[in-house]
């Protein structure tokens, strides 16, 4: 089923199947993984067997299965994906989330519910609400946005129909998510194809119109990590209910770790508005434990940002390097040939063989120091570490320079056990029957499962030890509640009888959880189909086949340009769209220059370039919507790269008119 208002939805993401079990195991209301094909992230596939094995998992916990089925697709690839849909359907999946309108548009699709993705670009309310009229249930919104301008599209929609998704953690996009070119035009790899090579994250200068510099050597388009987790009362508050982790190529120990912190941020949240006017609760079953306390700041980050939430900010940019900088830990005290002494800030943290240390070297580069080994010297706090390559991993390095850890084997090796356990409540009620003895289970959801055997009464000293006995769930994924004795008499029930109506009441009761789970059904656009909010989409609305071009034609689209990946022309066009304005934060924007003597009216709007050796890239400013653009033209190789791939794969149409 779909959510209801008082759901809140935990969304993991997941690389394979086995990283999407552990999501479900450590509180994940639901889990993300691409499909065999046509997902976002070109390296994170998986088989339709492994969506099968995970979609049975989560369906025990009544929690959702999403495939990522959101890449722009070519003519010749439209089959294959309609196959793809109902072989994942097929498989248990709950959703398909969509970037391409042709699988909206396609006859004979499964009636599986689609979610819009985030590379939809969804930041108006008139957008939203064209999506949810088009038959979206659920609408990933940019993440840009605010929480009042959150809160406008929530109003907006329909709360019966479609809920709002949102991001809560994770690496940020510069763009605006399906407004980003700069990887197909440099080296023809697409991110709406799910193939970007992260242009975002390399070094530039920042030149003026004169050729001087403004910066040198910075990341300015490269963003910290989101963390919204201060943040999750007033995203429920402006009406978001599935709340999405980043992350569908991290590895098991991050996902295990995230997904658990937000799991109990949620759970405390949810217990807070415990009898108040507008109670909460999680979109699936069960209580989750941890074997360890989650911790953000133990995975890979490049520090923290709320982005936009709470409005523009100074801090979100991590403009020193895209690396994970890690924890601050101590300075260097001695430097050897082949070791360093470190003196660190709080004496009872221990050093392990094979940690990361990092720290920035004169250049403001950030570099690595893996430790071979790590031996404590006599004074409390001081340690001698030995790196793997003394020579790559003490460039620079002197007395009284920072450390920071940006790997903590002790916890790696820690989150590589098990480290949850989540479990469903049960009451348990055990009575006789003429022939002997029945167990009943009544799980939190009302599922019911039972078990009877015939045995001989005899009369029992305790019911203590029987209490105790039918309490002995192991390893299932119940708990009991409650167990009631409902005996006329003190019957003696051998242990070895109560594991068999146990063991037989738990296989009835996780069979009827499994054919009373009910999967979210496809809304049915609204007839006739409603207009378009414009009437020309550029080549930024990403249609690439004649199926998404047929889609927005019937929602009153006169003008249909193609997506970037079928141009062949060198022409200059915004490559990337981004709230992010590398001016704001080298304060450099009029609007914080106004009213500063001696400021006001020296700095030109625009414009600036980004240069990386041969490439230079020209910003633009808009400065009303207040957005940057990042303008630049195709690389002449991508260019012909680009004719060969139209030559092979034709495509029907370049651009309609009425």
């Amino acid at each position: 089923m779909s959510l209801l208002d008082h759901q809140l939805e935990l969304l993991a993401p997941a690389r394979d199947a086995g990283i999407g079990i552990e999501a479900i195991n450590h509180g994940a209301d639901a889990v993300y993984i691409g499909g065999p094909d046509y997902g976002a992230r070109v390296s994170a596939a998986n088989s339709v067997q492994d969506i099968e094995r995970l979609a049975s998992h989560a369906h025990r916990f009544g929690a959702r299965i999403f495939v990522t089925h959101n890449t722009i697709l070519r003519d010749d690839e439209l089959e294959g994906a309609r196959r793809m849909a109902w072989d994942v359907y097929h498989a248990g999946a709950d959703v398909l989330i969509v970037q391409d309108m042709a699988l909206v548009e396609m006859d004979d699709m499964p009636p599986i519910q689609l979610h819009a993705s985030t590379q939809t670009d969804i930041r108006t309310v008139e957008k939203a609400k064209f999506l949810q009229d088009a038959g979206f249930s659920q609408l990933v919104l940019a993440r840009e946005l605010t929480l009042e301008q959150i809160r406008e599209i929530h109003d907006a929609l329909d709360a019966d129909r479609c809920k709002v998704e949102f991001f809560i953690h994770g690496a940020l996009c510069v763009a605006y998510s399906g407004q980003c070119y700069l990887s197909h035009a440099h080296t023809g790899r697409s991110a709406n194809r799910g193939d970007c090579s992260q242009p975002c994250r390399l070094p530039y200068n920042v030149v003026d119109d004169k050729g001087r510099f403004v910066a040198h050597g910075q990341h300015v388009l490269s963003m910290k990590d989101n963390n919204q987790g201060a943040n999750l009362a007033a995203l429920v508050d402006a009406g978001v209910r599935s709340f999405k982790i980043e992350g569908r190529y991290k590895d098991m120990g991050y996902v295990k770790n995230i997904t658990a912190h937000y799991r109990r941020l949620f759970d405390e949240l949810i217990e807070a508005r415990e009898g108040s006017d507008w109670p909460l609760a999680r979109a699936s079953s069960g209580r989750t434990t941890f074997t360890f306390t989650p911790d953000p700041n133990q995975n890979f980050n490049r520090e923290f940002t709320d982005y936009f939430v709470n409005g523009r900010k100074d801090d979100i940019g991590a403009f020193d390097s895209p690396k994970n900088p890690g924890q601050p830990i101590g300075f260097v005290t001695r430097v050897g040939a082949d070791w360093i002494e470190l003196a660190l800030d709080k004496p009872a943290t221990l050093l392990h063989n094979g940690d990361g240390l990092c720290y920035f070297d004169l250049q403001k580069e950030l570099v690595g120091v893996a430790i071979n080994r790590a031996e404590p010297l006599a004074t409390l706090g001081q340690w001698r570490v030995f790196p793997k390559d003394p020579i790559a991993g003490m460039k620079d390095l002197r007395k009284g320079t920072a450390v920071n850890r940006n790997r903590d084997m002790d916890w790696v090796r820690m989150l590589e056990k098990k480290s949850s356990d989540r479990r469903i409540g049960v009451w348990a009620a055990l009575s006789e029957t003429p022939e002997g003895f029945r167990l009943q289970l009544t799980d939190e959801d009302g599922f019911v499962g039972a078990a009877q055997a015939a045995h001989r009464k005899e009369l029992a000293r305790s019911e203590a030890g029987l209490k105790e006995h039918l309490g002995r769930f192991g390893n299932t994924i119940f708990e009991p509640l409650d167990i009631a004795i409902q005996l006329t008499q003190p019957w003696f029930v051998p242990p070895s009888l109560i594991n068999h109506l146990r063991r037989d009441a738990v296989a009835a009761l996780e069979d009827a959880r499994a054919k009373g789970y009910v999967r979210p059904q496809r809304a049915k656009p609204v007839e006739p189909p409603v207009p378009f909010p414009e009437d020309t989409l550029s080549y930024l609305g990403n249609v690439y086949n004649q199926k998404a071009h047929d889609f927005y034609a019937k929602h009153g689209v006169k003008v249909i340009e193609a997506a970037y990946e079928s141009h062949e022309e060198e022409g200059e066009v915004s490559l990337m769209i981004t709230k992010h304005c590398v001016r704001w934060s080298m304060s450099l924007c009029p609007r914080q220059a106004k009213g500063v003597v001696g400021v006001k009216g020296t700095i030109k709007a625009e414009p600036l370039q980004l240069v990386n050796g041969s490439e230079k890239l020209t910003l633009r400013f808009a400065c009303k919507p207040c957005e940057m653009h990042v303008v630049g033209r195709m690389k002449k190789a991508v260019m012909q790269q680009r004719t060969s791939e139209l030559a092979e794969h034709p495509l029907q149409f370049y651009r309609t008119r009425p």
